[in-house]
């Protein structure tokens, strides 16, 4: 018998000897993180509410529990019993049944109604019908990647339960190594921006921490093959954690699959749906402009089965000798800050992702409060001296500034923007604006994944600033539900009409003007001279957005269709509006460790170019008086 089926086999006598006589134990199972107990007798479990609170507590691990396929009411039954419990309010759209675990999946408009008072309601629906409940947000807005996702899961859901047996398995499997040390390795986005990815190892484990792209550098892939990272292979890494969706930090990880890669990938739930939505965005763009996509979207369904979605704050063993934490880190939606504890209290590491550490419109600032932290990876990208950004206030009133001079002259805003982030902010900001009367009320065309993004967004109002999720919850105050969005279908016939038409904003991607239908609006309003380009995000080095912002008037465009290359005179006067990065500034990144709790020991200064980490390096060690680096790729630092 293996460590680990003893392990469970122990653990199943520990749980029926501290249960009450008449309810009994069928199996035992590690699934993924969670330790799964099998019962012939839900309904009694589930009038005792404290049962499996006591232990998890006792046993320290997450625990859930399933009926016995056999001791199930028939689907038909219990959808009638489960609709008389959950009140009318609660607005569920769908019920899902899985008689080969005894879940049934309730999508619902108001969650918190089926869940009820610290989960009463969903206590009674199991002492009614015994199935176990599982809750989801039915989304305000359809979205296409989150019903393909919950949909391809469904249809996965055996495989994907060999899937989480055997990383459950692997958790939990016997310590091999007396030696004690923790290393990191950096694979990239070292004195550069793009291309995120680190080895975090210790003698039992290997994690990889994100595997993005470099933007405009398709030849920089993360340093995969070198022996530091993967050694004998993709199969030598233990887990993945991914910290947010952007495609700098996640382009790469299908081709994890590709090189063999069989195990788990932890990141937050929306990152995980957007993280699907941008991979398969990023083939499409490659096969458009002509170069071999480096990896199928099969692989993109792979990496979505591997996904093991955690919450804000849950403390997960991901391997024998590892936990991981993650935080909110206020960037993007989902995005979060990855705090690995590391031993019996032998050392703990975090990785910020990338932060925002103020509130913004979309979140709430990055946490950075924490059990301990011996050592943090730092993101740098506005860590240089003069990276201060604009006051918030002062952006937004500079945007107003700009659309009601364009208004009055009888033009178009055209808004190039990231799908994911930027474009949320920018409707929040120009939604309340037309609230308060202070720009016109006007057609707002979103084109490009932008409905999608939002969507997403809309799905998880829970990862959202409080008083907006607040917002979603009432319908009728949902802001990315007013009346003046519309979303663009792509056709030209539609932006043709829109650019004959009114005054109006036009926000598209893509944000950097690197193609996509922002081409489109060029052509169709740069000859303007009434009509305005703003740009509100980062312009990259090398990029189209960047070379018109320092004044490049003439721009060449693709004649689609006839094969021909022209060039575009603009007319359109050229505006830029700081303040709107989902990034922290230099201010952001200095008070993000001078008020992290506690204060790390060391810090590696990453993701910024040479100049930005290397100021941001010496100000922290001059200011705090600790000991920071600023890494160059394939480095190892050993901690310990």
């Amino acid at each position: 018998m293996s460590n680990v089926d003893q392990q469970l086999e122990d653990l199943r006598a520990e749980i029926t000897s501290e249960l009450p006589s008449d309810i009994s134990v069928s199996d035992v199972k590690y699934e993924g993180p969670e330790l799964v107990v099998y019962t012939r007798d839900p309904k009694k479990f589930a009038r005792n509410g404290d049962l499996i609170r006591q232990l998890a507590s006792q046993l320290r691990k997450r625990i859930t529990v399933r009926p016995d396929p056999d001791v199930l009411s028939r689907p038909n039954d219990a959808r009638e019993d489960i609709m008389r419990v959950i009140p009318d309010e609660a607005g569920v759209t769908d019920l899902d049944f899985h008689v080969d675990t005894g879940e049934v999946v309730i999508e619902a408009e108001k969650p918190g109604m089926v869940i009820g008072k610290h989960g009463s309601t969903l206590r009674e629906i199991t002492q009614e019908v015994g199935w176990t409940p599982e809750v989801v947000r039915t989304p305000p807005i359809e979205s296409s990647t989150v019903s393909n996702v919950r949909n391809f899961l469904k249809q996965e859901r055996d495989e994907r339960r060999d899937i989480l047996e055997k990383v459950g398995r692997q958790i939990h499997r016997e310590e091999m190594s007396n030696d004690e040390y923790v290393r990191v390795t950096t694979l990239g986005c070292c004195r550069e921006v793009g291309r995120a990815s680190f080895i975090l190892s210790t003698p039992e484990t290997r994690v990889l921490i994100d595997c993005g792209d470099k933007p405009g550098a398709e030849d920089e892939v993360p340093y995969l093959q070198v022996e530091e990272a993967l050694g004998a292979g993709a199969n030598t890494i233990d887990a993945v954690v991914l910290t947010h969706a952007h495609l700098d930090h996640s382009a790469l990880l299908p081709l994890l699959f590709k090189y063999g890669y069989d195990g788990p990938i932890y990141t937050t739930e929306p990152s995980r749906d957007l993280m699907g939505l941008l991979q398969l965005d990023y083939l499409d763009v490659a096969a458009k402009e002509g170069r071999a996509p480096p990896y199928e979207s099969e692989m993109v369904r792979e990496t979505i089965k591997h996904t093991i979605p955690l919450e804000y704050g849950d403390v997960t063993d991901i391997a024998p000798d590892v936990k991981l934490t993650l935080h909110n880190a206020g960037h993007i939606l989902g995005s979060a800050v990855a705090h690995f504890h590391i031993g019996d209290g032998l050392y703990n590491v975090a990785f910020s992702g990338d932060i925002h550490y103020d509130d913004t419109r979309l979140f709430n600032g990055a946490v950075n409060d924490f059990p301990r932290v011996e050592t943090l990876i730092l993101e740098s990208t506005y860590g240089g001296r003069n990276d201060y950004q604009t006051d918030q206030e002062d952006s937004e009133s500079r945007l107003k500034d700009v659309i009601n001079d364009t208004y009055d002259q009888g033009g178009k805003v055209l808004i190039p923007a990231f799908a994911v982030g930027r474009s949320q902010e920018m409707m929040l900001v120009i939604e309340e604006a037309m609230r308060n009367g202070d720009i016109p009320e006007m057609p707002v065309h979103l084109d490009g994944m932008i409905w999608e993004a939002t969507a997403i967004h809309t799905t998880y109002p829970e990862y959202l600033r409080d008083d907006l999720r607040d917002r979603i919850f009432h319908e009728d105050e949902n802001p990315f539900l007013a009346d003046q969005f519309n979303h663009i279908d792509g056709g030209e016939e539609e932006r043709q009409e829109v650019a004959d038409g009114g005054p109006c904003i036009v926000l598209s991607t893509s944000g950097m003007v690197t193609g996509g239908p922002i081409m489109s609006w060029l052509e169709h309003v740069g000859g303007d001279p009434d009509s305005t380009l703003t740009f509100v995000g980062y312009q990259a080095q090398g990029t189209l957005g960047r070379r018109i912002q320092n004044g490049w008037d003439e721009i060449p465009m693709n004649d689609r269709g006839r094969g021909r290359n022209n060039t575009l005179k603009l007319e359109v006067d050229v505006e830029t509006v700081d303040g709107f990065s989902g990034h922290a500034d230099r201010q952001g990144l200095m008070n993000f460790v001078k008020t992290m709790s506690p204060r790390p020991e060391k810090v590696l200064c990453v993701h910024g170019d040479e100049s930005s980490v290397q100021d941001l390096s010496s100000a922290l060690y001059h200011e705090y008086n600790m000991r920071t680096f600023a890494p160059k790729n394939l480095e190892t630092f050993r901690f310990k």
